[in-house]
């Protein structure tokens, strides 16, 4: 009997010791959870301090560029070309020869016609001589001379020679000016066709685009605009407005045109582009994109003051592609202010009131 009752009081002894164990070691684990969270990393967000600033109003439009100087060329007569001196892409200079056709008969046709031109020179010295003239023909009477000159073939002998000079020039395609070739299709030995090419000249581009009525107020000629292409939005190119056409379309649109520089020959004809216009707005809290979140409805701007994040609403008063123009919120009764210092990243998943620590203040 005393054994038993031995038994039971070891045993209850083991099961106390395990439960003040369990119940330390909970303790324990408790204090570290708690220590894991009190120790978690503040959220690093970059920020602004805002102060009035030039904003630059955009208007974006898409267009398209065309060249200035454009032209199909083709040969002024017919026959078998013999020589094609570039490619397409190449580039030529104004007075180059293009292509050439076989000049064979032309230059048969202006032999000829020099040698109807010296019978018709000596048919007519014959009939000034015949009424007594001399070679020298400054002292005959006007009305005599062309009598004589027309009756010995001479005027006539002249027009064949000048048609001869232009139907062996026509064999040559001149290049009207400096350019690029493109739409080259013809061959050698081909017989010319209504047109053998397209010159280019890539110097400079015009760009037609459209703006709403609205917007008209906000361009000007000789307003400087950005020219940039969709299939490279890191190249930008500058020109300037050249026409606004006085008419609105029935889109309620009216037609721009600028023309910008082509400057390291990147741009070609037709390529699709996006045009921004820029008008300066002084006195303006500007703040990027970014910065600016939608909280139930509502537009929210949230301010760094000491280590919280503090709620503001806000009013976007204009945009362009990366910043806005904001305002207290007129709904809301909120006021902004110089040298706050606005949060402009990290702040998706922020609340009013969270913990922050800023990386930067710019």
């Amino acid at each position: 009997m005393m054994k038993m009752n031995l038994y039971r009081s070891l045993l209850l002894s083991v099961i106390v010791l395990g439960a003040i164990a369990c119940g330390n070691e909970k303790k324990k684990d408790e204090k570290e959870i708690g220590k894991s969270e009190s120790q978690s990393p503040l959220i690093t967000v970059d920020t602004l301090v805002l102060k009035k600033r030039t904003f630059q109003k955009q208007i974006v439009c898409n267009g398209k560029l065309r060249a200035v100087f454009k032209s199909d060329l083709s040969f002024d007569g017919t026959g078998v070309i013999t020589a094609i001196n570039g490619s397409n892409g190449g580039y030529v200079k104004k007075g180059e020869v293009l292509a050439t056709l076989d000049m064979k008969e032309a230059q048969v046709e202006l032999e000829k016609s020099y040698r109807a031109m010296e019978k018709a020179n000596i048919d007519l010295q014959d009939k000034l001589i015949g009424q007594g003239y001399s070679a020298d023909t400054t002292g005959i009477p006007t009305a005599i001379l062309r009598n004589v000159k027309i009756s010995s073939g001479y005027d006539n002998a002249i027009d064949q020679l000048e048609a001869a000079k232009r139907r062996l020039a026509s064999c040559y395609l001149i290049a009207p000016f400096s350019g690029r070739i493109a739409n080259l299709d013809a061959k050698i030995y081909d017989r010319s066709a209504n047109k053998l090419c397209t010159l280019i000249d890539d110097s400079y581009f015009d760009v037609e685009f459209s703006i709403l009525e609205a917007e008209i107020e906000e361009v000007t000629k000789g307003q400087h605009v950005k020219i940039i292409p969709f299939i490279n939005d890191e190249k930008t190119f500058y020109g300037d407005v050249t026409e606004i056409n006085p008419l609105i379309d029935e889109h309620g649109q009216v037609k721009i045109r600028a023309r910008v520089r082509n400057a390291d020959r990147y741009l070609m004809e037709g390529m699709n582009v996006k045009i921004i216009l820029e008008r300066e707005i002084k006195n303006s809290f500007v703040v990027p994109k970014d910065a600016v979140v939608l909280r139930d409805g509502f537009q929210v701007m949230f301010c760094y003051r000491e280590g919280k994040a503090v709620w503001t609403y806000v009013d976007v008063v204009m945009s362009n592609i990366d910043s806005h123009v904001i305002k207290g919120s007129e709904k809301k009764q909120t006021v902004i202010s110089e040298e706050d210092v606005v949060i402009t990243s990290n702040n998706l998943n922020l609340a009013d009131g969270t913990d922050v620590t800023p990386n930067n203040r710019r």
